[in-house]
């Protein structure tokens, strides 16, 4: 009789899932712990070569070169730094004491060069041994690893050849001591990878790839790097002049948009991210567990903006994150980012809150042309894009219905006067803009009433429509607005016919009740603003540690 082979059970769907995730697990862990023991080994062969310094030595100079002990504030130092970004021609024949990163060195025998950076200013440093103290010397810097932290002093000499791998391509340092601060281990990534030329369309397709599908491990040399790695060293990937400069782009935005309000007598307002409901009446929220009940994560102030200019604030604004549970993958967006709004109190019509804004805007571009044009030089280096084009005041504005007839006209799409216009639709309308009216910068307005939140006026001349509009820049939105209803009856109306329980947000509700102001608003963008603004393909460039619904790390 032959012996019965045992039943094989089938594994379920939610089995092989818990299978797959620990096998992932276990294989994430053990490449964690190689890269430790690898690192652990550099770092103790990299030590035994190491020439070390006191403390003393290093304040008075009395030695030319080596790596200082860990600085702890034990002391303040009396030097005068001066920045990359400073060093010119008119510095000839001075010493100078610089601070920077090793972003190239090379050399052998008695010679070094190094190209030392600072944020996204570089200058090349050298060294040419004419006796035995800076023959050592040089032996030193030769050893001395990428992105490692040192401080040179030198002499600043002009260049007759103008030197094609710096920023400072006028002068060189001649360096006379060098002193490592921090020393860097081998890099996770090459910065030399973060830094080659991407096209706006490489860009939105790096944008819309999947993670997961990305070849993970470490870069030995030259080498394509994708998002996901890029990402996952963050801090090494926004050490790339571009990318730094992206991020000063982005706090540009904020410091001018902040600089134009308070001139127009705003109020900065900050308002809970904490919130009892959906304030934008949809499903696309984070909830939380908050004691014995649950919470939501601001999808946007607008209720609390608008409470405040009840409050009799008049005029206010916020800077601050918004949060958004949809499940994207597009190159324009991200489940956290930080929202630019405004509210204000209107005296008769809702343009006067347009007129503002497109005010606003201009002035925004118009500084960060005067204040950052070196920025701008370097982020088009890797990203080339044309500068953005648009008028000095009252740039275009365009009902929702003139769009849907130059979307026909232009495409014969077939469009109603009330269709939702997609957003490969709305770049599709940004090239006919630009090519019938020369502008990147455009208002849509009067949008359809099924389209917008609960709380949106309706257009009095035609119901199918609202006082409401779009901000655009390069056929892509940056901002969402409209006038707000300040009656509470008509607020109430209008959310029963969207399905709105007003329950949870009867204070919002309640705050029309005593008198009310008319008031319009909008909310920006910042991070899709310094995309388009920039000319980027990805959202993500600007977004110094984004957060989209594959990734919440770093």
């Amino acid at each position: 009789m032959s012996e019965q082979q045992p039943e094989t059970k089938e594994l379920s769907a939610e089995e092989k899932k818990l299978i797959r995730e620990q096998k992932k697990r276990e294989k994430e862990e053990q490449k964690l712990k190689k890269q430790k023991e690898r690192e652990e080994r550099e770092r103790l062969a990299k030590e035994q070569q190491t020439v070390k310094i006191t403390e003393e030595e290093f304040l008075t100079q009395s030695k030319s070169f080596g790596h200082v002990p860990i600085i702890q504030s034990t002391y303040k130092t009396e030097y005068n730094f001066t920045s990359v970004k400073d060093l010119n021609a008119s510095l000839n024949e001075t010493v100078v004491t610089v601070r920077a990163r090793i972003h190239t060195v090379r050399g052998q025998g008695k010679s070094c060069f190094i190209v030392l950076r600072e944020g996204s200013f570089t200058v090349q440093a050298t060294l040419f041994a004419n006796d035995e103290e800076t023959k050592q010397m040089a032996k030193y810097a030769q050893k001395l690893s990428k992105e490692s932290v040192i401080q040179v002093v030198g002499k600043v000499v002009k260049v007759e050849q103008e030197i094609t791998s710096a920023t400072q391509k006028d002068v060189e340092i001649q360096m006379q001591k060098i002193y490592c601060i921090s020393a860097a281990l081998p890099l996770p990534i090459q910065l030399e990878d973060c830094m080659k030329v991407e096209t706006k369309e490489e860009q939105m397709k790096q944008a819309e790839e999947k993670e997961e599908d990305e070849t993970t491990g470490q870069t030995t040399g030259p080498k394509a790097v994708g998002q996901k790695l890029r990402l996952d060293s963050r801090v090494i990937d926004m050490r790339a002049p571009a990318q730094l400069a992206i991020f000063k782009i982005q706090s540009a935005v904020g410091r001018f948009f902040r600089e134009f309000l308070y001139s127009k007598d705003f109020t900065e307002i900050h308002t809970p991210k904490l919130i009892p409901t959906a304030s934008e009446g949809g499903t696309e929220v984070f909830k939380v567990h908050y004691f014995d009940r649950f919470a939501y994560l601001a999808q946007s102030p607008q209720l609390y903006k608008q409470m405040s200019v009840e409050g009799d604030l008049m005029k206010v604004f916020e800077i601050g994150p918004v949060f958004r549970a949809e499940k994207s993958f597009t190159h324009r967006h991200l489940t956290e980012f930080v929202g630019l709004d405004i509210e204000l109190a209107i005296k008769s019509h809702y343009t006067e809150a347009l007129d503002l804004f497109d005010e606003m805007l201009v002035y925004i571009f118009d500084r960060i042309k005067e204040v950052y044009s070196k920025e701008l030089e370097i982020i088009r280096q890797q990203y080339p894009a044309d500068p953005i084009v648009y008028k000095p005041k009252d740039n275009l504005r365009i009902t929702y219905e003139e769009a849907i007839n130059l979307l026909n006209e232009r495409h014969n799409l077939g469009l109603e006067p009330t269709s939702d216009i997609r957003s490969d639709q709305e770049r599709m309308l940004g090239e006919i803009i630009k090519e019938k009216y020369g502008t990147d910068f455009f208002i849509v307005d009067k949008f359809p009433m099924d389209l917008r939140p609960f709380y949106t006026m309706p257009c009095p001349k035609d119901e199918r429509f609202s006082n409401s509009y779009d901000i655009f820049i390069r056929g892509e939105e940056i901002a969402s607005g409209a006038q707000r209803i300040h009656d509470p009856e008509l607020l109430q109306e209008k959310a029963k016919n969207k399905n709105v329980d007003l329950t949870p947000i009867q204070p919002y509700v309640d705050a029309f009740k005593y008198g009310a102001w008319p008031h319009a608003g909008c909310g920006i963008g910042l991070e899709r603003i310094v995309m388009l603004y920039l000319g980027l393909g990805n959202v993500k460039k600007t977004s110094m540690f984004p957060r989209d619904p594959k990734r919440v790390t770093p």
